[in-house]
């Protein structure tokens, strides 16, 4: 496996330990290294074919939320995540909004950013456990739970918002979509999706669907047959 990582942040000190995190993250890892938003920039646009984007929130040339959102519309299809040394709720929640599949504490552990990152490489959605709850805590919970299915997804923590976005990823649509469907900011969508991840331990979409229906608060799959 060969993946192309870009990696901005004024920190060389810091890009030198991210360096050995990233160099784990597949058998053979190119690594594009700035120190500025703008050079962030160029370097993405002469690599189209970069598989992540690791930005700092705050580095020269960087306005914060506002880049973070810049760069996400020109490059949407790159998974984006913001290495950062805020833990600031409301910079948490405006990240997610602005794009960014992610966000990773610089006083995280090696070992917790080689999992955060290897989860958004699957698909999926990362925030810190500590940072999350917080995140969770401002957003809408929704109506309390009731139906079977609900108090069994009670019981891991789920509110039923969260398993609404669950039942929606099991459908197989989109953070855009979802959003749409359940007429929420894509970020908060995005939280909710990360609480849902943390929740049953998963690492992807396809994880946290198999387990939620393993649990027994997700219909089986319509190909399911009993004795499978």
């Amino acid at each position: 496996m060969k993946i192309k990582v870009l990696m901005a942040d004024d920190h060389a000190l810091f890009r030198d330990g991210m360096r050995y995190v990233l160099q784990q993250l597949a058998d053979e890892v190119e690594i594009l290294d700035s120190g500025n938003f703008q050079d962030a920039l160029q370097l993405v646009h002469d690599n189209p074919d970069v598989d992540l984007a690791l930005l700092d929130l705050n580095m020269p040339g960087s306005e914060g939320v506002p880049s973070i959102q810049f760069f996400h519309l020109r490059h949407p299809d790159i998974p984006l995540v913001v290495v950062s040394g805020s833990d600031h709720r409301d910079d948490i929640e405006s990240v997610m909004e602005s794009g960014a599949m992610g966000f990773i504490s610089k006083m995280s552990s090696s070992k917790i950013m080689l999992s955060a990152l290897r989860m958004v490489l699957e698909g999926g959605v990362y925030l810190p456990p500590q940072l999350l709850q917080q995140a969770v805590n401002n957003v809408d919970q929704g109506e309390s739970l009731s139906s079977k299915r609900s108090q069994r997804a009670a019981k891991f923590g789920l509110t039923s918002r969260q398993l609404e976005v669950l039942t929606y990823l099991a459908s197989g649509l989109a953070n855009k979509e979802i959003s749409k469907r359940m007429n929420l900011a894509e970020g908060t969508v995005k939280i909710h999706t990360a609480a849902v991840y943390q929740a049953l331990h998963a690492n992807s979409r396809l994880e946290a669907v198999s387990a939620a229906r393993r649990l027994g608060f997700l219909p089986p799959a319509p190909n399911d047959t009993e004795g499978n």
